[in-house]
């Protein structure tokens, strides 16, 4: 996919975070990352200033732009190529994605106005679990929810695709062929069971919140003591702020939400952070457990992003225990940090692949933007 880029367009890809700017270009390989971006506007601030960076000093014009859109509920299941209803569609499932939709959004209408002339693509991390089965997206709520758009939804999609998608080119395997546990491990922390190079499910949920414990976020939390916090007098923004930003590996530890200092933390006796750290692999390996019986089986493991691309601590102890499911970890090739971090003899071979997530936004974005061109010549 990407190597028809360097032979064709020039490819813009923008990863909005909720505090972050990613910028990178394709076939060029220039690229630009700001960080701490805390009040409304600095995104698009951010955006003006690393397309000048890009440009040496005038404002770099590609002629695609692949944007990352965290949310795209059940109306986005694929590149989409962007109009005033998509951005009014994407504004509408801001409230589901709170984190990262506005900050997606108010990089995409900046972007827009900078290069109005190019063609500009919404990618959507949902889009890969849109395979979910029924059982997979359901909740145990009256169906009629569902229909309302009350569902599972999955995110770090194109990280999940492109991770399983080099997990199978390292093992000389198709991915249609194999059954894949893929674990995205940043601060936020996300776990997929691609059966067959097809998601069947995946730990995030309606929202990015569900699921693994994270940098900030709690992570699964019985909504019956979120009801209970509620009757105490804990107000919905007070709610929202404990359980998006005050909790996960910060408000466990006390320490923040990188896992370097909460490793150090533990390391040096604190009972918060060795707590923190335990419920963090535990909780990574009831899923990677309980995804192998979803597909029936399991041929991989994968880590990616900051943690497990990291981490060597964090892979041992997610894994340890799992020799039952064929699973032996090799230590010194996981201290090495891999790409093949099991034994030549282990029925199930773990990984680690860094992520590309600009790579999948940039060929998805010349796709769609090769397409429209075919429709309208």
């Amino acid at each position: 996919m990407l190597a028809d880029i360097a032979a064709g367009e020039n490819v813009l890809v923008v990863n909005a975070g909720s505090s972050s700017l990613k910028l990178k270009t394709y076939p060029q390989g220039g690229a630009v990352t700001v960080e701490r971006l805390t009040h409304r506007g600095a995104h698009g601030d951010a955006l003006e200033a690393g397309l000048r960076s890009l440009g040496d000093g005038t404002s770099y014009q590609p002629s695609v732009v692949g944007h990352r859109v965290v949310h795209g509920g059940t109306r986005f299941t694929a590149p989409t190529l962007v109009t005033d209803d998509v951005l009014a569609g994407i504004a509408e499932l801001e409230a589901l994605a709170p984190l990262h939709n506005p900050a997606n959004l108010e990089a995409l209408r900046a972007a827009l106005a900078l290069m109005p002339d190019a063609v500009h693509v919404a990618v959507f991390d949902t889009a890969f679990h849109a395979t979910l089965p029924r059982r997979a997206y359901l909740y145990g709520l009256p169906l009629s929810f569902a229909q309302r758009g009350l569902r599972r939804y999955g995110f770090h999609g194109t990280s999940h695709d492109y991770v399983s998608r080099e997990a199978g080119r390292l093992l000389g395997r198709a991915r249609d062929d194999l059954k894949i546990v893929t674990l995205h491990l940043g601060n936020g922390a996300s776990g997929a069971a691609v059966d067959r190079g097809e998601v069947v499910d995946t730990s995030m949920g309606f929202t990015p919140l569900e699921g693994l414990l994270m940098g900030t976020r709690s992570g699964d939390v019985d909504p019956g003591l979120l009801l209970h916090l509620l009757r105490e007098g804990m107000s919905e923004a007070e709610l929202n702020e404990l359980l998006n930003r005050g909790s996960g590996l910060a408000g466990m530890s006390g320490v923040g939400n990188d896992m370097r200092d909460v490793r150090a933390a533990a390391e040096a006796g604190s009972e918060a952070a060795m707590a923190a750290l335990e419920l963090y692999a535990y909780r990574v390996r009831k899923l990677i457990a309980s995804y192998a019986a979803a597909m029936g089986g399991l041929d991989a493991v994968v880590f990616t992003a900051g943690v497990g691309e990291n981490d060597h601590l964090i892979r041992a102890e997610a894994v340890s225990g799992l020799g039952f499911l064929g699973i032996e970890l090799d230590d010194a090739a996981n201290r090495a940090g891999g790409p093949v971090i099991s034994t030549p003899g282990s029925r199930v071979s773990v990984l680690v692949v860094p992520t590309d997530e600009e790579s999948v936004i940039a060929g998805q974005a010349v796709e769609a933007a090769r397409a429209m061109k075919a429709r309208t010549s």
